[in-house]
């Protein structure tokens, strides 16, 4: 397991470290002269080696951190802000404006993807791009939300006009696997429904960030977008603590949400948007397609090293297919190539967590000692930034890597013989995000799926389990999530339904009618976006 540090493409190499040395709140770049944090990638641009230093960023307190938090409320201002009070035509200009901004930053960001976490040059292009197409998306979503609102519906003798208006202050903390689209996933739909926001990058994938802070500066009225930096135990615990956040949007961990929603001292007002772990689980039936299955089981175990909510977490193989599923399986998990990520063909890339081979080290350990087998030949090799993903089998109940979601790159095969066997492991999970169903008997799969669908939120037919594309909905069961989200109902989740209605007399309509005529009014409006 190889890699060679002396043919770094001209267009991906450092050439100089970026030191993030400022933070955007209340519309103004401030400048930071205090403590900070040194930002380094486990990827090596020597052959001895070493971490490389990508640069530094800000290590703000709890100071700071209200002052960002203060900057949105005041952007909010109790709901009679320019942001929530605006037209949505203007709101809309407002991120065309952002993501033409962006668009040029394309290289930048995905030269920072690779180094910062270690996608793949074709992977990081894509979040890039997808992450575009969504911001689109949701625009055109958002003109259709508001072309359908734009009327009055009468009932009872009541006229309403009905619309959906922004819940208020948002806390946005976004992951590091997909540090560009799942946190702009959180952050674009709360912020063009009229909210205001406070967003803290993650740990890893931070540095992709600065090239868009002059965007949100330029493109938002101040103070609708505050960016920070620093340690979430230091930043987001105050702003959770005072009580001033309306909504807590996060993807990540459940053991973080918890911790935060439950700082807050009224959380009955707190609104929740989360994206959580999952242990996904691939079921190979006996009549399965073997081909096919393992190409979309390898994809779905792989991808990005396993580094995805979305990543299938656990194989239930029949025991009458297993020996031929492991045998052909193993050979195309060690065929696949490990390197840099902007090396050719590379689909296994250095771990973005320091520590994260030693944890899953420590999976495949306790695995071993409990019956299971590596029974891939590369399954476990190891370098300073890398262990190579290693097929466990049979795994069994007891064993850590059953339990735990491991986020990485690790594969535990379950040999089964009755269904019912993956299906109560499954309700009994903390889980239940998607699963990825392989089989073809109509007879079979018919009562399968109508149990799998109320298990968990996607079944995903021959096909491995992923989140895309956005206008299907994203969410999940338990401990996956809370409230969906894609292009349309991401929307919705950051929106509440709000109206103005009025008893059908003429005293009434005359007023209605004036303010419609008048167009003094940004919410009553059956203005048609073209």
């Amino acid at each position: 397991m190889k890699v060679s540090f002396s043919n770094i493409p001209e267009a991906f190499k450092i050439t100089k470290p970026i030191n993030q040395d400022s933070y955007l709140v209340g519309g103004e770049l401030k400048s930071w002269k205090g403590e900070t944090s040194q930002v380094f990638s486990t990827i090596s641009s020597t052959e001895d080696y070493k971490p490389t230093l990508l640069g530094s960023i800000p290590t703000l307190g709890e100071k700071e951190a209200l002052e960002a938090l203060d900057a949105a409320c005041s952007a909010y201002n109790k709901g009679q802000g320019l942001w929530p009070t605006m037209k949505v035509i203007d709101r809309i200009a407002c991120m065309e404006r952002f993501v033409a901004q962006m668009k040029t930053k394309r290289d930048e960001i995905v030269k920072l993807l690779m180094w910062e976490i270690g996608k793949n040059l074709p992977d990081s292009e894509k979040e890039f791009d997808r992450t575009v197409e969504y911001i689109y998306d949701t625009i055109e979503d958002y003109k259709q939300m508001d072309r359908d609102s734009a009327k009055f519906e009468k009932h009872a003798g009541v006229n309403a006009h009905i619309r959906r208006g922004p819940l208020g202050v948002v806390l946005c903390l976004g992951p590091y696997n997909y540090p560009l689209n799942e946190t702009f996933a959180l952050l674009i739909p709360a912020l063009i429904m009229g909210n205001t926001a406070v967003f803290k990058p993650a740990k890893h994938g931070v540095l992709l960030i600065s090239p868009l802070l002059e965007a949100f500066q330029t493109s938002f009225p101040k103070g609708v977008v505050n960016i920070i930096y620093g340690r979430g135990r230091t930043v987001a615990a105050p702003i959770m603590q005072s009580g001033k956040v309306d909504v807590l949007a996060l993807i990540g961990n459940s053991k973080s949400a918890n911790a935060l929603q439950n700082q807050h001292p009224k959380s009955n007002r707190l609104r929740l948007v989360l994206g959580l772990e999952a242990k996904n689980p691939a079921i190979v039936l006996k009549d399965a397609d073997l081909d096919l299955a393992i190409e979309e089981c390898i994809a779905g175990t792989t991808s990005f090293n396993g580094q995805r909510c979305t990543a299938l977490k656990i194989l239930y193989v029949h025991e009458d297919i297993i020996k031929e599923f492991n045998k052909r399986f193993t050979a195309k998990v060690d065929a696949l190539k490990f390197g840099n990520p902007w090396e050719d063909g590379v689909k296994l890339t250095p771990l973005p967590e320091p520590d994260k081979p030693a944890y899953i080290q420590g999976l495949i350990d306790d695995a071993t000692a409990k019956g299971a087998k590596i029974i891939n030949s590369k399954g476990g090799e190891t370098t300073n930034n890398y262990i190579f993903p290693a097929v466990l089998y049979p795994v069994s109940k007891e064993m850590r890597v059953f339990q735990e979601e491991q986020f990485g790159p690790v594969i535990p095969v379950v040999p089964f013989n009755d269904i019912e066997e993956p299906l109560d492991d499954m309700a009994a999970s903390n889980y239940g995000q998607q699963v990825s169903l392989f089989g073809q008997d109509i007879k079979t799969l018919a009562p399968l799926i109508d149990t799998l669908v109320n298990l968990v939120c996607r079944v995903n037919l021959n096909s491995s389990c992923q989140r895309g594309p956005d206008v299907y909905p994203f969410t999940g069961r338990k401990d996956s999530a809370v409230a969906t989200l894609s292009v349309h109902d991401a929307l919705r989740s950051f929106s509440i339904r709000t109206f103005v209605a009025s008893k059908d007399n003429d005293y009434n309509n005359a007023i209605l009618k004036e303010l419609l005529d008048s167009k003094a009014s940004n919410f009553v409006s059956t203005d048609y976006i073209l």
